[in-house]
């Protein structure tokens, strides 16, 4: 993984994949699968329209209720319960 640096100093991930044995479709695969990894494709699909902070905070929100109840189911099926 690489990183590079925008106007602002900050860091940014750059994702670099390399085409071997002129295999361009196994190349184009491998980027895809990164880039859903990475949650490109995610933040492309919030983008699209203007997001209100209020309402960005109440999809935050939701979303890290979400997550913890997702490791909380998951702790206690670790646990056998």
């Amino acid at each position: 993984m690489w990183y590079k640096r925008t106007l602002l100093g900050r860091k940014e991930d750059v994702v670099q994949i390399f085409v071997r044995d002129n295999n361009v479709e196994q190349a184009l695969r491998t980027l895809k699968k990164e880039m859903q990894r990475e949650g490109i494709f995610r933040e492309i699909k919030l983008r699209r329209y203007f997001e209100k902070p209020s309402e960005r905070r109440v999809r935050e929100q939701a979303e890290s209720r979400r997550r913890i109840r997702k490791f909380a189911r998951k702790r206690l099926e670790i646990l056998g319960f």
